[in-house]
């Protein structure tokens, strides 16, 4: 849930008089008000609604001239009731047990959030003035209603979603069977094994990771609050909050993940790291899964690698032009090194696994050094860094040395002795690929040299650099085109110049609008933005100077090199993001 949502829904309550709004005072009129409606076309509607005998309001929803949100918000705020939008809500399993299904259908409404201790539900109605559902839903439950004002269409898919077969939905079954858990039953030995696979806290973290795996999360963070279990999936690199688990089952669903991580149930007071498999129909995904001690109990975070798919091609992450074709031309020279530069969970991984896939053949020797190791790399020799047994980056590639390589890929450079030794195994004739954790290409120069590099070592071996970050994709299914203001198109070829060749008044840019597909956030998939500093003549002797990294970025631009914020516009031009995505991950 956000923070505007979560704002309010602390404190609110029923208006203890709906009544209360002014007296013949309309929607149109506040949407007047706020200037969404212009005075001519309110007065238009009021004309209208006269001579056809109807309320102005019901002509301005028939007539759709501004959208369902938009007119719901402004209703809100004329009966004085708090508006939440339903479509992002992290639903409460505990919520919806207290509200039937065909209860929630018959009044278009749905509970969405129960607080135990203040003894309250909180309902998203279509129209929160039907006080005889408020009263029936009261004397059913025996809890204060909090009510909220919600869009009509939301409130009717989330209730088909919810109650049929979302994850709340299938996580609330399980809870009930929670309930009897207590209860003396007896099995014989036929049926055991089943009703251990089926117990109702194995279905609920089931149900978790089948949510993952179907919304594409690359994570799942378990947080334990003061009274609840938060369930936050990161999407596309968002984290979003999908799930609310009570309180009691916390103890239970984390000892269940830990017991499949082969971690130690009993401690709760240490870090622990551990990992198991998870098939879901024909894919199989890898979990890291790390346990954290924090004041309300153990956090979990489970990270989701996937065992199959493939490894996708350069120009399928989104690498093209000229930037495709300098770093094609970098990893097909036979020694040297090749530096991939970013924040963490930019992607330089992935990018290093489609680089090797390209080179990787029968006739070369690649091994690589990780921490962890991703994804399996068919013919490569893949070795995981392990510091308890002295199994370090500097360690690992001393001993990759004797193996007889021709590609050698080290995790990441971290200090002074991996660097000089991926600098050496490249004067012997070795093509060496690795990280660095700075924000872009022309950065990691000044960065390697303060690691104790050698300028004139640096200058003769560096092949090329990267910068990269990943942006979410605008979903196809939801894309919508319209005319950017003049401030944005003079941003756009300001910073573009030349790559920009539409006219002013011919650039449309385009965003999503939100639907099912894409969880109505208007993004689905990622898309990364690069940018490749090729090391020439002229570079080599500005690292030889000691130049700092503003002065290497524009020899490489004078040079032809396309910066990631300019490959970023691009791809906003191209309609692949947003220029606010871009800016989000990109702007320096």
């Amino acid at each position: 849930m956000d923070e505007q949502n979560q704002n309010k829904i602390v404190g609110s309550s029923t208006p203890a008089n709906p009544s209360t709004q002014p007296v013949g005072k309309s929607v149109a009129d506040i949407l007047a008000g706020e200037h969404i409606l212009t005075p001519d076309q309110l007065v238009q509607l009021k004309t209208q609604a006269a001579n056809n005998g109807t309320s102005v309001d019901k002509l301005l929803l028939d007539t759709k001239i501004v959208g369902e949100e938009k007119y719901y918000e402004a209703r809100a705020k004329l009966i004085d009731y708090p508006f939440i939008s339903v479509a992002t809500l992290p639903f409460s399993p505990e919520a919806l047990s207290f509200v039937p299904k065909a209860v929630a259908e018959r009044f278009n409404l749905i509970p969405f959030a129960y607080d135990k201790a203040q003894n309250t539900l909180s309902v998203a109605m279509s129209n929160p003035l039907e006080m005889d559902t408020v009263g029936f839903i009261r004397q059913k439950t025996g809890l204060t209603i909090n009510v909220f004002q919600g869009l009509p269409s939301e409130i009717t898919q989330a209730v088909q979603n919810q109650y049929t077969f979302g994850l709340v939905g299938e996580v609330k079954e399980a809870l009930k069977e929670t309930e009897q858990v207590g209860a003396v039953k007896t099995f014989d030995k036929d049926s055991i094994s089943q009703v251990i696979k089926e117990a109702p806290i194995a279905k609920i973290v089931s149900t978790i990771l089948e949510y993952a795996i179907k919304s594409r999360a690359s994570d799942v963070h378990m947080e334990p609050q003061e009274d609840r279990v938060r369930v936050r999936y990161r999407i596309d690199g968002i984290l979003y909050e999908r799930l609310s688990l009570p309180h009691g089952v916390q103890e239970s669903v984390i000892s269940r993940i830990k017991i499949l991580s082969e971690m130690k149930i009993d401690e709760h007071r240490t870090p622990q790291d551990g990992r198991f498999n998870f098939k879901f129909g024909d894919e199989e995904i890898d979990l890291r899964v790390s346990a954290l001690p924090t004041v309300f109990g153990e956090k979990i975070v489970m990270r989701l690698l996937k065992k199959s798919g493939g490894i996708p091609t350069l120009p399928e992450l989104g690498i093209r032009s000229s930037a495709l074709r300098n770093l094609e031309a970098s990893i097909l020279k036979p020694h040297g090194i090749i530096i991939v530069c970013g924040p963490t969970g930019s992607g330089k991984t992935t990018t290093l696994y489609s680089v090797l896939s390209k080179l990787n053949t029968t006739r070369v020797n690649i091994m690589t050094l990780e921490d962890p190791v991703e994804y399996q790399i068919m013919g490569a020799n893949q070795v995981q860094i392990n510091p308890d047994v002295g199994l370090t980056f500097a360690t690992g590639l001393r001993a990759f040395l004797r193996q007889d390589p021709n590609i050698i890929l080290v995790g990441e450079i971290r200090d002074k002795e991996t660097t000089e030794l991926a600098i050496q195994a490249s004067l012997t004739g070795h093509l060496v690929f690795s990280t660095l954790h700075t924000s872009s290409a022309a950065g990691a120069l000044p960065r390697l040299i303060d690691m104790g590099a050698e300028t004139f070592l640096l200058a003769s071996t560096m092949n090329a650099i990267m910068g990269q970050r990943i942006a979410r994709k605008i979903c196809a299914h939801c894309k919508t085109t319209y005319v950017p203001p003049k401030e944005l198109v003079l941003e756009l070829r300001k910073t573009l110049g030349s790559l920009m060749t539409a006219k002013d008044e011919d650039v449309k840019l385009f965003k999503g609008q939100g639907c099912d597909y894409c969880g109505h956030s208007g993004f689905l998939g990622r898309v990364g933005i690069y940018e490749v500093l090729v090391v020439s003549e002229k570079i080599s002797k500005l690292i030889l100077e000691r130049s700092d990294s503003n002065t290497l970025e524009k020899q490489a631009v004078e040079e032809g090199m396309i910066t990631m914020k300019q490959d970023g516009y691009l791809k906003v031009l191209e309609g692949v993001s947003t220029i606010d995505e871009i800016l989000r991950v990109a702007q320096a």
